[in-house]
């Protein structure tokens, strides 16, 4: 329901036992028993485009791969040991994707 003077949305108000419809400019209707409230909610779809393609976000560096000899490999660093030792360093080869841990 819309406000007969200002054309706002009436909004429900429970004062102690009854309940009203009032409005921001001071309108009050007692004429609730009649009034539903419905919100319609849609969804829009959204297209998702699929890559098919291995995408490496992970820094690189030059070092040997252990396996296939390759020289450049990606890395990352991960806290395994206690918090006062340094971090453990993973080495995956570019080429070959065999994985290692370099502790420099």
């Amino acid at each position: 329901m819309f406000c007969p003077k200002c054309g706002s949305v009436l909004l429900p108000k429970k004062e102690g036992s009854r309940k009203s419809l009032v409005c921001s400019c001071g309108y009050k209707s007692s004429n609730v028993e009649k009034t539903k409230i419905t919100e319609t909610v849609t969804k829009k779809e959204k297209e998702v485009e699929v890559i098919e393609k291995k995408v490496n976000i992970l820094p690189k560096t030059k070092v040997k791969c252990e396996k296939c000899g390759h020289k450049t490999a990606f890395f990352w660093t991960v806290q395994t040991r206690a918090g006062d030792e340094p971090e453990t360093k993973f080495l995956k080869c570019e080429k070959c994707g065999h994985i290692w841990r370099d502790y420099d």
